[in-house]
């Protein structure tokens, strides 16, 4: 008998994490070289410019209701947070389940990742993750399915143009959704579909801002809103091109941190792996899929463009979330609407099934609750944020410090 996921309990989780981001967040947005409002302040005020679709909104919202910019940010923060956690609960219910599927969703670097690293919560990749919820959930069926990956790639590269990186991934799930066996009028219709995206991505890497309209943008901020364009706002100016992005992390490698990485994601991404090793898509026709035994190596392949980002970004500990989430989602959607094959009889031999009961249990906090990457690449692990994350709460509450 197949099981289903626990509904309640995974409603509980997220609207646990979900009040616990509201918390967070109303105590960041006051805190005056917060790295996660610094990215929102970007705007059009100088000039077009990445990153600045959603802070010019901002901007105009703070204009229109007459309220503080940062209240504006946080109420903004808040309801994209929630979005997404209606969005991610809308996916994940009913999903057919087991140890390795429970193990992929409650993983540390998923959806507990930005509430155990506050200082990745409320960051412009969840806009970007509650477009792409909007295209998954949309029945494939769907008249406006194929016009809605058009609003996703256009408007997400304006938010947060690194999502060109996962275009891959987004290709791998079309092709299979649609079941596209060689290149035709469906394949072509996807290039044509994310072609604006890409294209305004390459403009935006092209043209970055000029000092002047930089400064145009700082004096808006500064004049009539009191706040200074620092740390992602400021980096427009001092490490606006591609080449200052990849020589600003020269220097930063070395063998601890690529190790230290390697391990997270091995570990982090170990049951969603088993899981993509135990499926396979419902025909062996599908365009790139006729080479391969099961979907973990044309994953692998596709989401290999996102080396690149962690070559030109400091924060790897936020890439390593990113791509678990659009890989995620991407599994999740597949699965639940039966899109591909999982082989349950060859998953049950893995040895996390030879583990029952309280060593599973045990098994379960630990890897679930007992460690997250931090934000930066040099940062060390953080332990036990299943215990932190209270005592955090605890702490502001009563002494006013995290």
């Amino acid at each position: 008998m197949k099981k289903e996921i626990n509904n309640q309990y995974i409603l509980l989780y997220l609207a646990i994490l979900l009040v616990l981001s509201y918390f967070f967040l109303y105590f960041k947005h006051q805190v005056g070289n917060d790295s996660t409002i610094s990215e929102w302040l970007i705007n059009y005020e100088g000039g077009f410019t990445k990153r600045g679709f959603i802070g010019q909104g901002i901007i105009l919202l703070s204009r229109f209701f007459d309220f503080d910019l940062r209240w504006t940010i946080f109420l903004s923060q808040s309801f994209f947070c929630t979005s997404y956690s209606l969005l991610l609960w809308y996916l994940l219910k009913n999903l057919e389940t087991n140890k390795i599927i429970n193990l992929s969703i409650f993983t540390p670097i998923f959806i507990l990742y930005p509430v155990a690293e506050i200082e990745v919560l409320g960051r412009k990749e969840i806009i970007v993750f509650t477009f792409f919820l909007i295209y998954l959930v949309i029945p494939s069926h769907h008249k406006f399915k194929n016009f809605s990956i058009i609003l996703f790639s256009f408007f997400s590269v304006l938010v947060w143009e690194p999502i060109i990186f996962f275009f891959p991934l987004i290709f791998l799930y079309f092709i299979i959704e649609n079941k596209i066996e060689k290149l035709d009028i469906n394949f072509v219709k996807l290039i044509l579909f994310v072609t604006p995206g890409i294209l305004l991505s390459f403009y935006i890497a092209t043209n970055p801002l000029s000092a002047n309209e930089w400064k145009v943008m700082a004096m808006v901020l500064k004049d009539e809103f009191g706040e200074t364009c620092y740390m992602s706002c400021g980096l427009l100016k001092s490490k606006s091109t591609i080449l200052q992005q990849f020589q600003g992390n020269v220097g930063k490698y070395s063998f601890e941190v690529i190790f230290r990485y390697l391990l997270i994601v091995l570990i982090g991404f170990f049951p969603l792996c088993l899981l993509l090793k135990n499926c396979t898509t419902k025909s062996k026709k599908l365009f790139f899929f006729q080479n391969f035994r099961n979907l973990l190596t044309p994953f692998c392949i596709a989401i290999s463009p996102v080396i690149l980002l962690f070559a030109m970004g400091y924060d790897w500990g936020r890439w390593v979330n990113i791509s678990y989430v659009i890989c995620a989602l991407i599994v999740f959607s597949l699965l639940k609407n039966k899109k591909i094959n999982l082989n349950t009889t060859s998953l049950k031999r893995n040895f996390l099934y030879k583990i029952k009961g309280k060593m599973f249990f045990i098994l379960f906090i630990i890897f679930c609750f007992g460690w997250n990457p931090k934000t930066v690449m040099t940062g060390d692990i953080a332990s036990f944020p299943g215990y932190r994350i209270p005592v955090k709460v605890i702490n502001k509450v009563f002494t006013g410090e995290f």
